[in-house]
């Protein structure tokens, strides 16, 4: 029986290898003429064999494909401790919740602490802050960094403040030796978005180290624009033992036990425990030492995240490579447009390449023309996220968030600012084109 069912398995293998063949090889071919997305999906046919795999032996919920894709993220990031979650912003949520845990004595973060971040950026970085009742305390960025102002720092601080939780804007890494000192002298919690940043590298007291990893927690996205996908997806990363003791509990329910799906008593002791006013013995397997929800993936989501992570230093040059070519084929519009640059000290694994419009070129031409070339564009995220209706109410009754100075540049930003991409499934024809389209775009 088990060789029939081992050749079953190879024949439905053969067939997804041809079917890949067939029907989505040429998909990722660029025929002139087409639209050139922002972001997009790279893949071959180990990521459908991986998954059809992972079909086949029908464990619906997290198994062998998590282990193996927490295992090998860790060991690429060169972190202790990895858990998947079922979105980048499912990552940001968690590794704030985290924070909360009365596990953490008097540095959990509590109602109206406030926590130091930026407007220019997605809201999902801003959102657990504001749904946990704590308050963000918002500073400037730079230009052309497009990173945290770390001069502002200081302005920020208050007696309240408990962390810092800031991204790496389209894969440049803020200043993380500035802002690890600030947090360590003043005993902050730092959590790192690293969902645009995967791979980037930035040198810290003289030693490289991926982003995503010096600070308290580091988050990822795998949805399918972002570095590496599988589809919906994210991770939370940490080498603090207590915080992943924290992040595992907070993802699974809650739970104080740490069996994994479909294991039971690995502790030995399930019906022998005390734990709060619950009876002697109550099943450890449904005590909850926190107020948590179920993040997790599935193993189907995990095979694809296992094939592309194999992928992922192709991926990185790849982005590298096209960010450069960009900005050759840019330079001489410097009068125009203001060129990214990356952070003193990094290697950037970029997610985009940022074009910000000099006075006297209007965004509001150049965007649209852009687009009708077939060429995709993207702001930076939010702009300044407390322009947006979302932020309407904490306006109007003139609580819930600070700003610390002026937000000068998150605004020129909000105005002025607009990305391309560089994802790997650009070649250089492709490149050639956007870059004409651009260049035709700021001498209208």
């Amino acid at each position: 029986m088990r060789k029939e069912v081992r050749a079953m398995h190879n024949e439905i293998m053969e067939l997804i290898n041809k079917y890949y063949d067939v029907f989505h090889k040429d998909k990722q071919q660029y025929k002139h003429g087409d639209k050139l997305p922002y972001a997009a999906r790279v893949y071959d046919a180990s990521e459908m064999l991986n998954l059809t795999d992972s079909v086949l032996e029908f464990w619906l919920t997290s198994g062998r494909y998590v282990k193996e894709f927490e295992r090998d993220l860790g060991k690429f990031l060169e972190v202790k401790y990895v858990s998947t979650v079922n979105s980048g912003s499912s990552a940001n949520l968690l590794a704030f919740m985290a924070l909360t845990s009365p596990l953490l004595g008097d540095r959990r973060i509590r109602r109206n602490d406030e926590v130091i971040t930026v407007a220019a950026g997605f809201p999902t970085t801003v959102s657990p802050i504001i749904n946990y009742g704590a308050v963000p305390v918002f500073v400037d960025i730079t230009i052309p960094q497009y990173n945290i102002d770390v001069t502002q720092l200081n302005n920020a601080l208050s007696s309240r403040t408990k962390a810092v939780m800031i991204a790496h804007t389209m894969g440049n890494p803020f200043d993380l030796q500035e802002v690890k000192s600030f947090c360590d002298k003043h005993d902050l919690w730092l959590i790192e978005d690293n969902c645009d940043a995967l791979g980037s590298i930035y040198s810290i007291d003289g030693e490289e180290r991926f982003t995503g990893t010096v600070g308290d927690i580091g988050t990822s996205s795998f949805y399918p624009p972002h570095h590496i996908t599988m589809g919906q997806g994210g991770a939370v990363y940490t080498n603090n033992p207590l915080l992943n003791k924290i992040i595992r509990s907070m993802r699974d329910w809650g739970r104080d036990c740490v069996c994994a799906s479909g294991q039971d008593n690995f502790c030995g002791h399930r019906f022998d425990g005390k734990y709060g006013e619950l009876p002697q013995g109550y099943d450890h397997k449904y005590v909850y030492s926190h107020f948590g929800m179920n993040l997790n993936i599935t193993d189907m989501q995990a095979a694809i995240g296992v094939a592309q992570l194999k992928k992922l230093p192709v991926f990185i040059k790849k982005r590298q490579y096209n960010w450069n070519y960009l900005y050759s084929g840019l330079e001489k519009l410097k009068d125009k447009l203001i060129l990214p640059e990356p952070a003193p000290k990094s290697n950037p694994s970029w997610f985009g390449f940022m074009l910000t419009c000099h006075e006297g070129v209007d965004r509001k031409k150049v965007v649209p023309y852009i687009e009708s070339k077939g060429v995709q564009t993207r702001m930076l995220f939010a702009g300044n996220l407390i322009k947006h209706p979302c932020f309407d109410e904490m306006r109007e009754n003139g609580s819930g968030y600070r700003v610390a100075g002026s937000l000068q540049y998150t605004n020129q930003i909000m105005n002025d600012t607009f990305w391309i991409g560089v994802y790997p499934g650009l070649n250089e024809e492709m490149l050639d084109y956007m870059i004409s389209v651009v260049k035709e775009a700021v001498k209208m």
